[in-house]
Order: structure tokens, then C-alpha cells, then sequence
């Protein structure tokens, strides 16, 4: 696990990506331990975006738009994103709307990404992986380009 902590952390320019490094993970209204905690994460790697840095915390933002304070030591720089929309969204052999269909993958799911450049990116879910556009998953930006 790779975990966003110590120097690396300290010198990423906000906004930037992150997972959640741990099934348990608290979302806080401030950055101490003292705040109450407003959420529980129980599900490990679901994207979020770093929006700001104080000391050992950091304030995500996650995919409907809550806001609030976590410990860097249960994020992970592991890339990943999370199927949005309504409909199943397709996972291509290649990148491209015309190449055959792999996979598809449903709405919530969350698989890892690398390989993102000119609105695809490579998405692996457990093993099953297929390239799908970046307008079908959150946790990358327009035109970000993810080795």
C-alpha cells in the first residue's frame, strides 16, 4: 500500500487525487482529532480530491461534493475512480468509443486508473480491465493525463 504521508505529501500542489487507504477511515468537521467526526469510510480506495493541506490533515472533497478533514496517513496516492451515471458505462479493448466492449462496469463501482490521456483512461476493477472515458468515472480531471 502507498500510502500520501511525510515529505511526498507535504509538497503536492493542491487540488490533487487521492484514495481512502483504510476500511475504516473518520471524515472530521476540522482538522484535530477534537472534531467531531461527520462520517465513517468503510470502503477502502474510493476516490476523493485533496482541496487543502494543514499539518498531518487534509480537506477532501468527495464525489457528491462533502467536504471535510482527514488524517493524510488514511489516504493513498493510489489513483482511482468511480463509475458515475445511471447506466453501466463500457470498458473498451482499446481507447477508443469503436473498439470492442470488455467489460462493463455499473454505477459505484471503483477500480484503479493509469494510462489516462485525450478522455480515456485505463480502469481495472479486480483484474477486469478496459479503457473507459473520462466522462463515465470521477476521480480524474479534463484532460489530466495519468501515467
Amino acid at each position: 500500500m502507498v500510502v500520501a504521508g511525510g515529505a511526498e505529501a507535504q509538497e503536492r500542489k493542491t487540488p490533487y487525487w487521492a484514495s481512502i487507504a483504510t476500511g475504516n477511515a473518520l471524515l472530521r468537521t476540522g482538522p484535530e482529532r477534537t472534531y467531531p467526526a461527520t462520517w465513517r469510510y468503510r470502503r477502502r480506495d474510493l476516490p476523493v480530491q485533496v482541496i487543502k493541506v494543514y499539518g498531518n490533515w487534509r480537506r477532501i472533497k468527495e464525489q457528491d461534493g462533502t467536504e471535510g478533514w482527514m488524517l493524510a496517513t488514511l489516504l493513498s496516492a493510489k489513483r482511482t475512480a468511480i463509475v458515475t451515471g445511471d447506466t453501466p458505462a463500457e470498458m473498451h479493448a482499446d481507447p477508443d468509443a469503436g473498439a470492442r466492449i470488455a467489460w462493463r462496469a455499473e454505477p459505484g463501482v471503483v477500480g484503479q486508473i493509469s494510462q489516462c490521456e485525450d478522455g480515456w483512461c485505463l480502469f481495472d476493477v479486480a483484474g477486469k480491465k478496459g479503457y473507459i472515458q473520462t466522462d463515465h468515472i470521477w476521480g480524474v480531471d479534463p484532460g489530466e493525463e495519468v501515467e
